[in-house]
């Protein structure tokens, strides 16, 4: 989740991109660069770590020009050096990139044949060199014709030493043109667009723009003109950093499509059934796995215990963070720690994975942060690449921890011979609809919506689940418990008859998560049981499921999804059914008392 910034005017373009680059650090802020058009020729400035170290480098070696483009980087693609931050060069083109080039290490391969030099780690750098290889005196052309050959998610924009224009393209990743007199600007988002303008056009999926200083035409990928949509921007710069959402988690909650993407991208190849995951752990080796994480990270692992142990076969547990170094857990060296972390700092799971290293262990570390401290300490990372999360109530993580962690059951299920290469190929091939799903999921706030204004005012909550949707349940009651400071319970569904259906009565919502699948029957007699005694039920349930109407008061519908799959969507209902209901009752969304959004003290 990168930020860019484009200029083309009459301003000094470096002071432009400076500043729209601030707009936009909440995007990146692992490295940083700008391209500016001097008069002798590109010149590229880019550092690693925040942007002030960018600005400090600037202020000493201002490049002169009125034709530019800038990045603030989150990384994806190698790690956060100077040589891996953007802009990237290919000769007389520069090119600034948000998203996953999926394709990247066969096109690198063809673009080395043919004698390309590659300075960086980043799939990026390929999208520069086949431009460059493309180019004939057309930028548009050539970024055409490199677009037709990319898979992936994107948004891009290119600049040539010899033209006065910048070409920009986007696919899932977000891109805004923004229209002035005599300068018209590019940007990842409308932030950094409000110093100087609030007439924008939002680039569609597949619309390609070039932008010169007094003129703007927007296209297809297949060269079509497209209308321009211009759109008065009415939202204040705090609005406008929330993406027009009046909260950072509502518009989280709308990420997940493409946070999806970015943590799936590159990493399914459906033809050899096998996810490609780039760790350098002998995942054979090991005999069992222990999955440790605090908060929405344990739920996210525990749901990742059960599909390790469905697929691979091999023992795997969840366990809390805070309470694993204290019980003196049984490790040895052939047992995989995994340490679930959207920081990368959460005090517990550090120390949990360092008692664990010492004990003989081998750590692995799911994280959303590149160069936090359990990236640096663990022996491997699977990176989650959701982007930075900024409400404190954690969402498109969630769903993206997941997803990353069915990829690793699935290659250590391939690894150890318990999941065939149809049955890996088949679940891949259903994994790759999981952006999509998620989008037609969050189609439907506003039946979720009607739901939370009917329930705003109970005082207790009640969420259920079995099997897989245990966790969900569980995650479900936790959102609702931090941001509403409503009292929620969860238990797995098959414990209720154990104690906590006495607080069963008319007054009570009981959320049963209990979509289509091999769980159904068993949740739906619990549900029974719950309705029997007047409890108002809520059911999270697979469309075209009508006969659930019978036993619920409400039905939160989601699309149906590969039942091993059906947590990641599952959860999307019961993240807005939290958020709605913060807001009826008023309460700091974003900042909900007493919580932080990384936990660094015991």
């Amino acid at each position: 989740m990168c930020g860019i910034v484009g200029y083309v005017g009459f301003r000094e373009a470096a002071d432009v991109l400076i500043e729209g680059l601030r707009r936009l650090e909440y995007r990146g802020y692992d490295s940083a660069g700008v391209a500016v058009r001097t008069p002798e020729g590109l010149r590229v400035v880019k550092r690693a770590g925040k942007l002030s170290t960018l600005a400090e480098a600037l202020e000493r070696e201002k490049p002169q020009g009125t034709l530019g483009i800038g990045h603030t980087r989150w990384a994806t693609h190698g790690p956060p050096t100077d040589r891996n931050a953007h802009p990237h060069r290919s000769g007389k083109l520069v090119l600034v990139h948000n998203g996953i080039i999926e394709n990247y290490l066969e096109l690198k391969e063809r673009l080395e044949q043919k004698g390309y030099r590659f300075e960086s780690d980043t799939d990026t750098e390929v999208l520069a060199h086949l431009i460059a290889d493309h180019y004939q005196g057309d930028l548009e052309a050539a970024l055409r014709a490199a677009l037709s050959e990319a898979r992936g998610a994107y948004a891009v924009v290119a600049m040539h030493e010899d033209e006065d224009a910048l070409v920009a393209a986007r696919t899932v990743s977000p891109l805004v043109v923004g229209l002035g007199e005599g300068e018209n600007f590019l940007a990842s988002d409308v932030p950094a667009l409000l110093p100087y303008t609030r007439r924008v056009v939002f680039l569609e999926d597949g619309e390609m723009a070039v932008v010169r200083r007094d003129e703007v035409r927007v296209k297809d990928l297949a060269g079509n003109p497209r209308p321009l949509r211009v759109t008065e921007v009415e939202w204040t710069l705090e609005q406008a950093e929330k993406g027009g959402f009046p909260h950072y988690m509502l518009k989280e909650i709308f990420e997940q499509p493409w946070a999806l993407e970015n943590t799936l991208g590159g990493r399914i190849h459906e033809e050899t059934g096998e996810p490609v995951l780039d760790l350098s752990l002998e995942l054979s080796r090991f005999e069992r796995v222990h999955l440790v994480a605090a908060g929405t990270a344990y739920y996210a692992g525990w749901a990742g215990s059960y599909l390790i142990e469905k697929l691979a076969r091999i023992p795997a547990q969840a366990e809390v963070a805070s309470e694993y170094r204290y019980r003196e857990p049984v490790v040895d060296e052939k047992t995989l720690f995994v340490a679930v972390s959207q920081s990368g700092e959460t005090i517990d799971t550090l120390e949990a994975m360092r008692e664990a290293k010492r004990r003989g262990a081998a750590a692995l570390g799911v994280i959303n942060v590149k160069g936090s401290t359990i990236t640096r300490e663990a022996d491997d990372v699977l990176y989650i690449h959701a982007g930075p999360e900024i409400g404190v109530a954690s969402t498109k993580v969630y769903t993206a921890m997941i997803a990353a962690l069915t990829l690793l059951a699935i290659r250590l299920g391939r690894l150890r011979g318990t999941l065939s290469e149809a049955e890996s190929r088949a679940l891949l091939h259903e994994m790759k609809k999981l952006p999509r799903l998620a989008e037609a999921t969050l189609e439907r706030a506003e039946e979720y919506r009607r739901v939370a204004a009917k329930y705003h005012q109970a005082t207790d909550y009640l969420f259920l689940g079995r099997n897989l949707h245990a966790p969900t349940a569980f995650e479900g009651a936790l959102k609702l418990k931090e941001i509403s400071y409503i009292h929620a319970e969860a238990y797995p569904a098959g414990e209720m008859k154990h104690g906590p259906i006495a607080l069963i009565d008319e007054h009570l919502p009981v959320v049963v998560v209990s979509p289509k699948g091999p769980w159904y029957e068993k949740t739906r007699s619990n549900l029974q049981e719950v309705r029997a005694r007047g409890g108002r039920v809520i059911a999270v349930a697979t469309d075209g499921d009508e006969e659930i109407r019978d036993h619920a008061e409400e039905v939160l519908y989601i699309p149906e999804v590969h039942p091993l799959l059906s947590p990641i969507l599952a959860v999307i209902p019961l993240q807005l059914l939290a958020y709605e209901t913060a807001v009826l009752l008023g309460r700091d969304v974003d900042q909900p008392r007493n919580l932080a959004k990384s936990v660094t003290v015991e």
